[in-house]
């Protein structure tokens, strides 16, 4: 987890991302006579050696205190050799700078995926807080849905917000003259791009152009924490109004001034952290119509985060309980307030968390009384059924609030089969038709 990515919305790959425990010791620093993707091509030429120890040895406390080397050696083995295969070699790497860490992507292939990017986190001490294997951008060609029409919509470059917040986006406008209902989305956790891609995947991409298909108007943009990492980075007391509804807000602001809109029928589309802030964005413009949430939580991150480890750990089948343990004092620390000035903790300062604290998705929508979608898949570990249960039993019988579930749908609204794991997010798929004619038909009624 990064800095200012509270990972709610799109979990890693493998369980070794360990970034949150920012506040541990660092291990010796490792020579640094070779430049950063240099020394990362090296770490992976120990894993296609399978010299995990090698590797481990590279590792933050975070990621050491937390498994052991034969711990790794079995996670690498079982999570990334097989189902992808052994590494047969390295085709380059790609050195990034996201969050204010260090990141390089080794790309490489694999003897039964082909090729696939292992993606190495650095901290400014040169040791290893995050590992995992994600699809090469070059790889992943997207295929447009099959509810999806190019020929009803066009699409143009805008941009939202003002001075060193300037983000770009994308506005899809159905063909005709309109006026149409139009829709923002907001995204979850993590620094998204406007598309929220993940993987191979990107669920907003095929929301805009399902209901620009539809007849609605779509605005999706870059994520703040995503277009500028460093500076965003650099402020120490944050909270989601920084990170999110500032910019919701401008989003709206566009919508707003398009003669091709429905000024009257403005609505905001949040997913995870993106469904939980919908009632608050709301609370701060009333020009927004009503809200679309999807697997929106209604418990707090700290401990939707904790049970999503237990949830994983329990699927690697390997004891993690120090894991664990490390993490239910994090979140202790998180619930108690107890973090010094300038330290992060989960990944955010203490302003982020004590904001969040006073902060109920339930009360604050409940008290706007205007028209609310709210679905949830039923695959979904990271958002569940338990957070829908609150929206459930605190709007049943409301006719101005729909709810709608998806017994085989995962957090991105798109269909698997069997339990549920992170492995799901590397498959490419749609967020579900049914979900697009939901939305749509929902909105148009409004």
């Amino acid at each position: 987890m990064k800095k200012v990515a509270l990972n709610v919305g799109a979990l890693v790959t493998i369980v070794l991302v360990a970034a949150i425990m920012s506040g541990c010791v660092q291990d010796q620093q490792p020579p640094a006579v070779k430049t950063i993707d240099d020394f990362a091509s090296d770490i992976v030429t120990l894993l296609i050696e399978k010299n995990y120890t090698g590797v481990y040895s590279f590792f933050n406390t975070s990621i050491t205190s937390q498994v052991s080397a034969l711990d790794f050696g079995n996670i690498w083995a079982q999570q990334i050799i097989a189902p992808n295969g052994n590494i047969t070699r390295i085709v380059r790497s790609r050195l990034t700078n996201e969050s204010g860490y260090t990141v390089v992507y080794v790309t490489c292939n694999f003897s039964k995926a082909n090729v696939l990017d292992i993606k190495v986190i650095f901290n400014d001490k040169r040791r290893i807080i995050g590992l995992t294997v994600v699809p090469t951008p070059e790889a992943i060609q997207y295929m447009v849905p099959s509810y999806v029409n190019l020929s009803a919509f066009t699409e143009s470059n805008i941009s939202l917000g003002s001075g060193q917040w300037k983000l770009p986006g994308t506005l899809s406008v159905p063909k005709g003259a309109g006026p149409f209902p139009a829709v923002v989305l907001v995204h979850g956790s993590g620094p998204n791009d406007r598309d929220e891609t993940y993987g191979p995947n990107k669920p907003f991409k095929d929301i805009a152009w399902g209901l620009a298909s539809k007849d609605i108007v779509v605005l999706r943009y870059e994520k703040r924490t995503k277009q500028y990492p460093d500076e965003f980075a650099a402020i120490k007391n944050f909270t989601v109004q920084d990170e999110t509804i500032t910019d919701s807000l401008a989003a709206v602001d566009v919508l707003n001034a398009l003669s091709v809109v429905d000024h009257s029928r403005i609505f905001v589309l949040g997913h995870s952290l993106g469904g939980m802030l919908a009632p608050r964005i709301r609370s701060q413009d009333d020009r927004i119509a009503g809200l679309v949430i999807l697997a929106g939580p209604t418990r707090h991150l700290e401990d939707l985060m904790l049970e999503q480890t237990r949830y994983l750990a329990n699927l690697s089948g390997i004891n993690q309980s120090q894991q664990i343990a490390s993490l239910e004092q994090l979140v202790e620390k998180v619930k108690s307030l107890n973090i010094s000035q300038g330290q992060f903790v989960l990944g955010a300062p203490k302003s982020y968390w004590a904001d969040l604290a006073t902060y109920d998705p339930v009360v604050v929508a409940r008290s706007l009384h205007i028209p609310l979608l709210i679905l949830q898949g039923k695959r979904d570990y990271q958002v569940t059924m338990t957070d829908f249960a609150r929206w459930n039993e605190t709007f049943f019988g409301n006719a101005s609030v729909t709810l709608k579930t998806y017994p085989s749908l995962n957090h991105f609204f798109i269909a698997g089969t069997g339990v549920s794991s992170n492995a799901d997010y590397l498959i490419a798929g749609h967020v579900d038709e049914q979900v697009i004619s939901d939305i749509a038909s929902w909105i148009k009624s409004q």
